[in-house]
């Protein structure tokens, strides 16, 4: 898949074109492979009994997603064996991981480390040789940083060789690790010696957390401490500003599933979604689901064109799309009364999953501050 050509970044003080929030066809082309890829590989039985395994994700369901669609490498240039695509293509992709809420190492490893990667703009070394790796899915990698770590605290998650990380998203399974110090970026194997790495029990089973622990570990070292800061900043702003696409994927799931519920559902010989009380909770949901969209395209498009408005438009997404994320999830379990409570059906999963979601890369009060901070208000 080869994305159009891209127009060239603005700089600051230069307007910037209007953003396109519509989707493509070949992006519309992607959301139906990646969709029916996980419908018939995590449905939601599926999802659940991986949860009950020992397994952090299943390896052909990545096989199938990184390496038969090419969705791990979208970010990355064709020359080093990508797509060539965009944040607006791996948007879909995420949108449709958040319908499925399927365990995938794809936000951690094919967005945040590949951008961080990305941002060393090297065309020689070992950071080439690894997207390549990232790309064709053989190897998966994250960035050693509590996973809550906002785009502002690039500079404060930068931890030495010896030292503990706490929280990292999807280390379990990663066989990279990108350990930003003070020194620079480094790449160390997950399987090095003096590397620990121990699973916690997280909230959102599927997405797995671990405490990181470095002891006299050696690795690769891919950037200076500027550079390295930079690349990470970079990393996490595209990863806050895709989450938002993920959590637009579980907003447009809870309020699908919820609709088609309360129109089977019956009570008092009538679908309990004819109640005026229920009617007017779901149009709010739909109004908060429409406005999410927006928000996540603005900042998928925002990062795609290289736009000097990228900051606040992630920023924006996260603030607004975190909390929608939750309430959909929230009234889902909610309006599907009990059995919405129940371990076999799956609107647990989707709730904690958003509320898990909604503290990663960033609570919402931290991208409010960042929004404030961003915006330039006029004088009195």
């Amino acid at each position: 898949m080869t994305a159009a050509a891209q127009p060239p970044a603005a700089t600051p003080g230069q307007p910037t074109a209007t953003p396109d929030l519509l989707y493509t066809q070949d992006e519309e082309d992607l959301r139906s492979a990646v969709r029916a890829l996980l419908a018939d590989r995590a449905d939601a039985p599926a999802v659940i009994a991986a949860t009950e395994s020992d397994t952090p994700y299943d390896p052909r369901l990545w096989e199938a997603l990184a390496a038969g669609i090419g969705a791990a490498g979208l970010l990355v240039p064709e020359k080093l064996g990508g797509q060539g695509a965009s944040h607006r293509e791996a948007a879909v992709v995420l949108e449709e991981l958040g319908r499925s809420v399927a365990p995938a190492p794809y936000l951690t490893s094919s967005v945040v480390a590949t951008e961080t990667l990305l941002a060393l703009a090297r065309d020689d070394g070992p950071a080439p040789a690894l997207l390549s790796e990232l790309a064709s899915g053989a190897r998966t990698a994250v960035l050693a940083v509590p996973f809550a770590t906002p785009p502002a605290g690039a500079r404060a998650a930068l931890t030495p060789l010896d030292g503990t990380v706490r929280g990292v998203a999807d280390a379990a399974a990663a066989d990279v690790l990108l350990v930003p110090t003070s020194e620079g970026l480094y790449a160390v194997e997950a399987t090095a010696p003096g590397v620990a790495v121990e699973p916690l029990v997280p909230l959102d089973l599927t997405r797995p957390l671990a405490t990181l622990t470095l002891a006299g570990a050696t690795g690769t070292l891919l950037a200076d401490a500027e550079a390295s800061t930079t690349a990470v900043r970079r990393g996490l702003l595209a990863g806050a500003g895709l989450l938002a696409s993920e959590q637009l994927g579980i907003a447009e799931w809870c309020l699908t599933e919820t609709v088609r519920y309360t129109r089977e559902r019956h009570q008092f010989n009538r679908p309990v979604g004819s109640f005026q009380a229920l009617k007017h909770r779901m149009a709010q949901l739909w109004l908060e689901t429409v406005s999410a969209r927006a928000a996540a395209r603005k900042a998928a498009d925002a990062l795609a064109t290289g736009s000097p408005d990228a900051p606040l438009a992630v920023a924006v997404a996260q603030a607004y799309c975190s909390g929608v994320a939750v309430h959909a999830a929230e009234e889902c379990v909610q309006l599907h009364g009990g059995i919405g409570m129940t371990w076999e059906h799956p609107a647990h999963l989707y709730l904690k999953r958003a509320k898990a979601d909604s503290i990663a890369y960033g609570s919402a009060g931290s991208h409010r501050a960042a929004v404030a901070e961003l915006v330039e208000l006029p004088a009195p």
